[in-house]
């Protein structure tokens, strides 16, 4: 009586039992596929096809770093001065500064500054785009530079300041990543872009409270601020940009 059993018919509900499993088998969402760690990784650095500004940036300013800590100290003062951001050459040459200050690393690639630009702009650059990124760190340098170069100029024609002040050295990337860091923490949700906020406002406290350079040292809330400022605009780049990428998967 058990053969007979085992070898009869199946019972009529296992045919629809198994369409039923291999239907919830197709409608079944298809598990996530985590990225390896180190492609999570280098997302954090510029390539030239994700970040093409970032990255020929970079190069640039790996460049002009070597050729600063190796090159000629006679030409390579020459070079510095030439590019700096002071009244003088503002008056004279304004975009050709404007520009060539922003070819340097004030200190070389040791610097906190040349750190923080790798992380900085490639994370907004990936959030937002090349050409936009450009532009907030120009708003950056440029709104920073002016406003604390001119209140020079106008001391110096009060009398209130030697004509010396006229032709301080004045170069370097910090001012456009000061806007890029503020442009990106209103990126982030509440709490990272609190804290990063937080770090940074600290730290250029202290830069303030040495007063090691006065300008400098003004100049670089202003274009954190400036940054800020940006935010109405940043975000619909940034909600666009991703629903790009989605749409395009």
């Amino acid at each position: 009586m058990t053969r007979d059993r085992a070898t009869g018919p199946e019972p009529l509900n296992a045919v629809p039992c198994q369409r039923s499993a291999s239907a919830h088998a197709l409608t079944a969402p298809a598990p996530a596929v985590r990225r390896p760690s180190w492609r999570r990784l280098g997302q954090l650095l510029p390539t030239p096809t994700g970040t093409p500004f970032t990255f020929c940036y970079a190069l640039v300013l790996i460049a002009t770093s070597l050729f600063a800590q190796y090159g000629d100290p006679a030409t390579v003062s020459s070079l510095l001065h030439g590019s700096s951001t002071d009244v003088a050459h503002l008056a004279d040459t304004p975009l050709l500064v404007l520009v060539a200050s922003a070819l340097w690393v004030a200190g070389g690639l040791s610097s906190p500054y040349a750190v923080a630009f790798v992380f900085v702009i490639t994370a907004l650059e990936r959030r937002i785009g090349g050409w936009r990124t450009a532009g907030v760190f120009v708003v950056g340098h440029v709104t920073a530079t002016l406003a604390t170069e001119i209140p020079v100029g106008l001391s110096v024609a009060a009398g209130q300041l030697p004509a010396t002040s006229l032709h301080r050295l004045d170069y370097g990337i910090s001012f456009g990543l000061m806007a890029s860091i503020g442009a990106l923490a209103g990126l982030f949700g509440p709490a990272m872009r609190k804290t990063l906020l937080g770090v940074v406002s600290l730290m250029l406290l202290q830069e303030l409270f040495t007063f090691a350079d006065p300008l400098t040292n003004w100049g670089h809330p202003l274009a954190l601020l400036a940054g800020i400022a940006c935010w109405p605009v940043v975000r619909p780049w940034a909600r666009r940009r991703k629903a790009l990428a989605l749409r395009d998967r």
